[in-house]
């Protein structure tokens, strides 16, 4: 993997990955910023809550669970001194879908972060890590089951 990040002006920078997508990182405007931009540090939560929630999503479509949502709500503390690493890190779990089978649910959460999850390997390694589910119930789907494709 790959990802470049240019200076643009003052503490605002052009990050782009190796996939070739630009994302703006910025201050606040107390650090000399303009908040135009996710702060890096932020960077790193969105990063967190993405890598879990793609395993979750993967886990639960294997398993024929009928989700149709996935949200994850990522709260950290810092430390108070330089670095300002991660200490405590939450993660609440709210996946919407219907009928979920909530064993497999607790049990994709826990695959994802405890295995799977590679920012979860490396932010476990300064900060506590939590996690809490909540399922919310949707219709069934209207539309039809895919059906596999035939030769």
């Amino acid at each position: 993997m790959k990802a470049r990040i240019k200076w643009v002006q003052d503490v605002m920078f052009l990050g782009e990955s190796g996939s070739g997508h630009t994302v703006v990182m910025d201050g606040a405007p107390e650090a000399g910023g303009r908040n135009l931009g996710v702060r890096p540090m932020e960077m790193l939560l969105l990063g967190l809550g993405g890598c879990s929630a793609f395993d979750v999503m993967l886990i639960l479509k294997r398993g024929r669970e009928a989700v149709t949502d996935c949200v994850v709500d990522v709260d950290a503390e810092r430390a108070t001194t330089d670095p300002k690493i991660f200490t405590k890190i939450q993660m609440h779990y709210t996946v919407t879908g219907h009928a979920l089978d909530r064993k497999k649910v607790e049990r994709a959460v826990q695959l994802s972060t405890e295995k799977y999850c590679s920012a979860s390997a490396i932010m476990a390694k300064t900060a506590e890590l939590s996690h809490t589910i909540t399922l919310v119930e949707s219709q069934p789907s209207s539309q039809p089951a895919a059906t596999a494709a035939t030769a």
